[in-house]
């Protein structure tokens, strides 16, 4: 059953994409009326509360398309005046013609000419076959009906037809908008009526704020264009600029046909180079200027779809449904976000089309760590450091990867030689982050455990780093000892081979002020809750910390066991256990018992 399941997934994806090819006369009215009814119900709103909802729609509509209509008049017979201008420029692009062929005079351009006028007389001069005979030709009169004369109004027919339904849903729409929500919710059923709900107001959202900011970057673009066209002299600056406000709706291709039709323009009706030259300028400095500052600032996130999901969405509707489809691409995709948001069969929609990272940033450095790829997990900690609290890279990315790498290995996802090499590479990335980390060590996490200074100068505090299941609780201490580096605090490490009776000699006879144990999860921690009761009984007044350090997802419930051993604090965070060694600097330091010697130890990291 598994291997048919994706056919019948696949089969069901093509019937859709079938019926929305063969059935677009209707669903593209239907699509265009619904992202209209979006624009205009919140006015319709507000004017009901005045003069009733259905004067408010019948107005508002009204006067919509009554403004669509006299902009297409205006625009046509500005056009009309164009063309009869046309012939008024014929000197100047002459002028400019022979100015191209005389640059070009001499060179591959010139050369390929040449070779294409060759082949067209060889081709013109060629004899034709001796022994043909010419076909008379044949002419024939079809009589005219009556309805001939209504010939010339055919083409028009279909977008006429286009519009009036588009007009009539879109009424029934906005009158019955309460109506059609709720036999649409009855439909879907009670039972996702929440998740129901929660979709229709993401959307309407969504398509909302991008539609609105669409138009508001629209009109500022296409005033600048009016503007700039105005004073350069190009001719039917008003025309320019509202095609070019109307193209900025076409993702990608509208901006650059609403610019070159008035660059074309500028070329046959001003004189000189110059000012096409400043024209094209004109229209490369706006769109930076749009690009960079207007859509960053007001049409930023409004829709939350990522860029190539939003250029692949485009190839798929212009090729389903035409221009109509590329206009409306960018609405129809923000919908499928948010289907792929609340609806669970649909989830791979949302993870693949909506802006938002498909992986967390731990996940990311993890997955850059398997594939054995460090210059990018090195660029990985570089943004994370610039971006947030030095301090974050370590809870954040570091100590992630190492408590994925051992998760992997415990359910046989990744082989020891694997693990082991995650831990290497994570070893070599904090050797290489540490200046980095410690030039932008002043943050307020770190100043919060800042050493006072009313204690004066003062002996550094020993800490005994215990790695209790081997490599990469060692590299967790190395990472506590960086974090620590600004404080009076001289930490040393050792690893799990030292036996419980050779830790307690060793902390009683170094002098260790304190004891801190790294026991990554998901890894048990009976070791650690053995070794601190061992040390706990040999040694009542010592500071014991354990750092159980991981991600949220793999965070420890038993801290209590552990605290009932006899640890002092129990950390989540490689930060808390750096806040708690800096709090036992202003306690008073008790003296630790004699014991017998014991093995040395390993030095942290520089």
């Amino acid at each position: 059953m598994r291997s048919v399941k994706p056919w019948v997934t696949f089969a069901g994806g093509a019937l859709v994409i079938a019926v929305l090819y063969w059935a677009k006369a209707v669903l593209v009215p239907f699509a265009l009326a619904i992202l209209l009814t979006f624009v205009l119900t919140p006015p319709v709103t507000w004017l009901q509360r005045w003069i009733g909802r259905v004067p408010a729609v019948l107005l508002l509509v009204t006067l919509v398309f009554a403004a669509f209509g006299l902009a297409g008049w205006g625009l046509t017979r500005q056009m009309e005046s164009l063309i009869e201008d046309l012939p008024g420029y014929r000197a100047n692009i002459r002028t400019k013609i022979a100015d191209v062929r005389g640059a070009s005079r001499g060179g591959a351009v010139e050369k390929l000419q040449g070779t294409l006028e060759g082949i067209k007389t060889d081709l013109g001069t060629s004899e034709a076959p001796k022994g043909t005979v010419s076909q008379p030709l044949v002419v024939t009169s079809n009589p005219a009906t009556g309805f001939s004369g209504f010939a010339w109004f055919g083409p028009f027919f279909g977008p006429l037809g286009t519009a009036a339904l588009v007009v009539t849903l879109v009424i029934f729409m906005l009158l019955k908008r309460r109506d059609l929500r709720d036999r649409l919710l009855g439909l879907i059923g009670r039972g996702r009526l929440v998740t129901t709900t929660k979709a229709f107001d993401e959307a309407g959202r969504r398509v909302s704020r991008q539609l609105l900011m669409q138009c508001l970057v629209s009109l500022l673009y296409g005033i600048a264009v009016f503007l700039g066209l105005y004073f350069l002299d190009v001719p039917y600056p008003l025309v320019w600029a509202t095609l070019g406000a109307a193209l900025r709706f076409v993702p990608y291709v509208g901006p650059v046909l609403g610019a070159g039709a008035p660059i074309l323009v500028s070329l046959a009706a001003l004189e000189g180079w110059t000012g096409p030259l400043i024209v094209l300028a004109l229209f490369v400095v706006l769109e930076l200027f749009t690009n960079l500052v207007l859509e960053t600032v007001l049409y930023a996130g409004a829709a939350g779809v990522s860029q190539l999901a939003l250029l692949v969405s485009l190839a798929f509707w212009t090729w389903l449904w035409g221009p109509l489809g590329l206009l409306m691409a960018s609405p129809l995709t923000v919908c499928l976000v948010v289907l792929g948001k609340h609806v669970p069969g649909l989830a791979f929609v949302g993870l693949v089309m909506d802006d938002t990272a498909a992986l967390a940033p731990e996940y990311g450095f993890y997955q850059r760590l398997v594939a054995r790829d460090q210059s990018e997990a090195a660029e990985l900690i570089d943004s994370h450091i610039k971006t947030g609290p030095p301090a974050s890279v370590y809870d954040g990315l570091l100590l992630p990867a190492l408590s994925y790498a051992e998760r992997d290995r415990l359910e046989h996802r990744l082989s020891l030689e694997e693990e082991a090499a995650v831990i290497e590479a994570t070893r070599e990335l904090i050797a290489d982050a540490a200046e980095t980390i410690r030039r932008h060590a002043e943050t307020e996490p770190l100043a919060a455990a800042a050493t006072p200074s009313v204690l004066g100068p003062r002996e550094p505090l020993r800490v005994l780093g215990y790695a209790v299941n081997g490599a990469a609780d060692e590299v967790a201490l190395a990472m506590l000892a960086h974090l620590v580096d600004d404080l009076p605090i001289a930490m040393e490490i050792t690893d799990a081979r030292m036996q419980a009776v050779e830790l307690v000699s060793l902390v009683g006879n170094r002098k260790f002020s304190a004891v801190c144990f790294a026991d990554l999860p998901p890894t048990s921690s009976s070791k650690t809750r053995y070794l601190v009761r061992r040390l706990r009984s040999a040694l009542p007044e010592l500071p014991i910390a354990v750092g159980r350090w991981g991600p949220p997802a793999l965070a420890d419930e038993n801290s209590q066991t552990l605290l009932d051993a006899g640890a002092n604090h129990v950390a989540s965070l490689l930060i808390e256990s750096r806040n708690y060694l800096g709090g036992l600097l202003e306690m008073p330091r008790l003296p630790v018992p004699d014991t017998a010697d014991a093995p040395g130890l390993t030095a942290p990291p520089t």
